[in-house]
């Protein structure tokens, strides 16, 4: 391992699961196969392109980036962008600084550098990016991970081979099993007690954030054992209110509840309003909703205020939609 592996993994928490457990290998990764067979074949070549891995949060972007270095022997660095204060400042400096000098114990062919949640990074961060990977190209490699790749700009997408994350039909059932399995060893390695069918539950329901689940039985573990109560700590998204007062118009009681559930995902709440429409609308209206739903889903990824954009999708199925 080399001496920039040595200092990230210095810097983990191995207390947390989520570090302590993370797959150090591509086939360690709880992904489709086809997705790990694309990293493999870069281990097999000995060389990767400049990435742009896009999807879900939770579901193995990052993991996978980190085993792909392991298993090429490549010196790398990671970038938060969330971490919007000193992100500027890290990537001008310290990752400048990594990129542009020769690895003296990695094997790889190039250094590495993961900006994690490229996507939270503004247009002028993504400039500066894009400009460093033509100045280092000859000696590092960027991997960019993002649940939204609308978000990232033209200059630097176009520059990147991309590759989705994208989970089909059957595959959901063998990935959630896999998870399930995995989850299981882990909780026997921790001699924490649990219930199969919440276990169950919480993967099924929370698929594919497998961080959310790992971390939330981590906390949840403190008691001892996971039992069913967990299910009801768990931050879950309930519309029954937010319907009544859609189906009452009261604009201002929408607002309220949209206010006080800021810290869900959009897309979640929407999803949830979807499913709620069947039991909770006309018959005719439920199109006309679809439709809404569909049209605001697809702007979360450009909007600057989410709130502006859940509050005026709601008022849209509010204002044109018949309730029962």
């Amino acid at each position: 391992m080399s001496f920039f592996q040595e200092e990230v993994v210095e810097k983990k928490d191995h207390s947390l699961w989520v570090e302590k457990y993370r797959p150090q290998t591509i086939e360690e990764c709880i992904l489709p196969d086809e997705t790990k067979d694309i990293f493999s074949g870069f281990v097999e070549q000995g060389e990767i392109p400049n990435l742009l891995l896009s999807g879900t949060a939770g579901i193995g972007k990052t993991t996978i980036a980190k085993a792909l270095c392991n298993e090429l022997g490549a010196d790398y660095y990671v970038i938060n962008g969330s971490d919007e204060g000193r992100f500027l400042d890290t990537v001008r400096n310290q990752a400048k600084n990594f990129a542009s000098t020769v690895s003296l114990q990695g094997t790889g062919k190039h250094k590495v550098i993961i900006i994690d949640e490229a996507d939270n990074t503004g247009n002028d961060v993504q400039l500066l990016l894009r400009a460093n990977i033509e100045a280092f190209y000859n000696n590092c490699r960027f991997i960019f991970t993002c649940n939204y790749k609308n978000k990232i700009i033209e200059p630097l997408h176009s520059r990147c081979a991309v590759i989705d994350f994208t989970i089909k039909g059957k595959q959901k059932a063998q990935l959630a099993g896999s998870f399930f399995k995995r989850l299981q060893n882990i909780l026997d390695e921790e001699s924490i007690e649990y219930d199969q069918k919440v276990l169950a539950e919480l993967v099924s329901k929370h698929f594919p954030d497998f961080r959310r689940v790992l971390n939330e039985c981590q906390r949840y573990s403190a008691g001892g054992k996971i039992d069913s109560a967990i299910l009801a700590s768990f931050s879950d998204i309930s519309v029954n209110e937010l319907i009544k007062h859609l189906k009452d118009k009261n604009f201002s009681e929408v607002r309220k509840w949209v206010v006080s559930n800021l810290d869900n995902d959009s897309s979640v709440i929407l999803r949830r309003v979807y499913d709620a429409c069947y039991d909770s609308l006309s018959p005719s209206s439920i199109p006309a909703a679809v439709l809404v739903i569909a049209k605001y889903q697809y702007q979360i990824a450009f909007v600057a205020d989410q709130e502006i954009n859940l509050l005026a999708a709601l008022t849209e199925i509010m204002v044109e939609c018949e309730f029962k």
